[in-house]
């Protein structure tokens, strides 16, 4: 496979940032490997949004790598997180998962039917094998395993000895509150914390912390009788390390050393600017709802100074739609994940879409017929890119799409245009000896040896029409004639069939059917079949259209359906003649 080493050498946003993260490293740690980070959380399906998390700092890191830096690229999977509610539309699962709210994500059974361990692991494994797909390289880090481990405790003993310093932080934007009600103020439930705060990127929401009578601790400690995180710190002595906890669901106490103790987390706007200084960041994005003041990264950047650590270059990247979906939630039902878009598109595609637009631009990933418009426009990009005629930053988003600093990602050998490949699945229904045949049709001078020289785009297109188009605008073939129809046509109508007819033989590719059906009308009224839009009086369009609704009615007794020149190689030159009436 050819090595993708170069640069692409022009100012895309990727560049720009690239230039910004290594100089930011060589003056935070120099000689060391460039650290970017992703956070994503296996609490229910990760969706596509979700994906810019990931694909942001991919981008950036794999420019990095092509200019012959080290890079790490760490995913932290926030697995030890809580399970916060049951997400809809998920298979296997109804609400008897509520009796584990609260617990770990990887204490939390998998839904029924799945292979893996928990439901952390579930949902994790479905986008490490998208992630795959797509060429992206990744460090894997389970907070569970960081947390039990005890690789955090210093860290953890650390923020408890300056939790005043970071209650002082939060205090800033906290709503303040009467006198009275400050009297009163204790730890908030934590479920009512979670409707005040934002579900951000790479973290559920959380509160930021017990704030009882005793002070305020910036750790939670999981239950050591039902597992879930209600609890509430009611002692802690520095000294010691002994805390003592309390928790509301089940009402379980506890007395700990927190130095041997491993079963609790940093809670969120805590833990990510500790980790930020932990492993050394350098570059990790943030979605924009970590843009407003109290956000858990604007607070983070001041919070991270109590580790010893700087907060991260963050840009904030805007959501991801879905053909005119709003803002994408992992707790809805539905909502389509990488590999869902991996099942009807080509990895270049997908990465594509994401290297194009900079972070704050938002865009749609098309599940409907735009897909084929995209398509095109991508086959468009393809072909400016191999004759030089491309944009400069079209050259770059082209070449991140294609592959990364490793080499070029798997193609398909021959890229025919995929609504082409979609009308041919549409209308051979799966017969692959079919579809071979009208493929082959399509270029007679250089046919199609087999359809893996047309995968995995081919498959692509099959598995869109399968999934994502309706049945009534499935593509069904006449099984015979339209009698009624046939007999009702005009001299002039017949006039344009026998054209269509006589001229089958000669034309009989996509490029030759194509010249024929739209040379038909003009034929007819008196131009030549070459005649230009130019020559040709503004009726000739009317005329063109009203003929093509003929063929279709005749065809598959619609007003509309697959281009014409692919339908009728689709359907074949004797079926065609029997359908419309020779």
């Amino acid at each position: 496979m050819p090595i993708v080493a170069q640069s692409t050498e022009t100012t895309d946003w990727v560049s720009r940032f690239a230039d910004e993260v290594i100089e930011e490293s060589e003056r935070r740690a120099p000689g060391k490997p460039v650290v970017v980070a992703s956070g994503l959380s296996p609490s229910g399906p990760i969706h596509l949004g979700n994906l810019r998390e990931v694909m942001t700092p991919h981008l950036v890191a794999d420019e990095i790598r092509r200019r012959g830096h080290q890079v790490r690229h760490l995913i932290s999977w926030d697995d030890y997180d809580r399970y916060r509610k049951v997400p809809a539309g998920v298979a296997g699962v109804d609400e008897s998962w509520a009796e584990h709210i609260g617990k770990p994500l990887t204490s939390v059974p998998a839904p029924k039917g799945s292979a893996h361990p928990n439901w952390a692991e579930h949902f994790k494994a479905a986008m490490v094998e998208a992630l795959a797909e797509l060429g992206v390289e990744f460090d894997g880090i389970s907070q569970t395993a960081q947390y039990t481990s005890g690789a955090y405790r210093e860290q953890i003993l650390h923020a408890m000895r300056h939790r005043g310093d970071i209650d002082a932080i939060l205090d800033q934007y906290r709503t303040k509150k009467s006198p009275a009600a400050q009297a009163k103020k204790s730890q908030k439930p934590v479920d009512e914390a979670e409707l005040e705060a934002a579900e951000g990127s790479g973290a559920a929401a959380e509160d930021d912390g017990s704030s009882g009578s005793a002070g305020y601790f910036p750790y939670k400690p999981y239950c050591g009788d039902c597992e879930k995180d209600l609890t509430t710190v009611t002692a802690y002595d520095d000294d010691t390390t002994e805390l003592t906890y309390t928790c509301t669901a089940c009402g379980f106490t506890e007395t700990v050393r927190l130095s041997e103790f491993d079963r609790g987390k940093l809670v969120w706007k805590v833990d990510w600017p500790m980790r930020w200084a932990y492993e050394g960041v350098i570059f990790e994005p943030s979605g924009v709802d970590h843009s407003s003041p109290g956000s858990s990264f604007q607070v983070g950047g001041q919070i991270v100074g109590i580790f010893g650590g700087e907060q991260p270059i963050g840009p904030m990247y805007a959501f991801v739609g879905i053909s005119g979906m709003a803002k994408m939630s992992s707790s809805r039902g539905g909502v389509p994940t990488p590999g869902d878009a991996l099942k009807i598109m080509e990895p270049q595609l997908l990465r594509w879409l994401y290297a194009r637009r900079r972070p704050n631009q938002s865009f749609k990933i098309a599940f409907d017929q735009e897909i084929q418009r995209l398509y095109d426009e991508w086959d468009k990009l393809d072909a400016k890119v191999a004759d030089g005629t491309a944009l400069p930053a079209d050259v770059a988003a082209h070449a991140r799409a294609v592959g990364t600093a490793a080499g070029e990602l798997p193609r398909t050998p021959r890229p025919l245009p995929y609504r082409t490949l979609a009308s041919v699945a549409d209308i051979t229904a799966g017969h692959e000896d079919q579809a071979l045949r009208i493929l082959s049709d399509l270029d007679p001078a250089n046919p199609l040896g087999s359809l893996d020289e047309a995968r995995p785009r081919y498959d692509r297109a099959e598995a869109w029409i399968n999934t994502h188009v309706p049945a009534d605008q499935r593509t069904i073939v006449r099984e015979e004639p339209d009698a009624e129809l046939l007999k009702s046509l005009d001299e002039q109508a017949r006039g344009s069939l026998r054209l269509l007819l006589d001229g089958l033989d000669a034309h009989w590719s996509l490029d030759g059917l194509t010249h024929l059906v739209y040379g038909v009308p003009k034929v007819q009224a008196g131009f030549s079949a070459d005649a230009t839009p130019k020559e040709l009086p503004p009726e000739i369009k009317g005329d063109q259209r009203k003929f093509f609704a003929l063929l279709y009615h005749l065809l598959v007794g619609r007003d509309t359906g697959p281009r014409l020149p692919t339908l009728l190689l689709a359907v074949g030159q004797e079926r065609v003649r029997t359908l419309l009436g020779d």
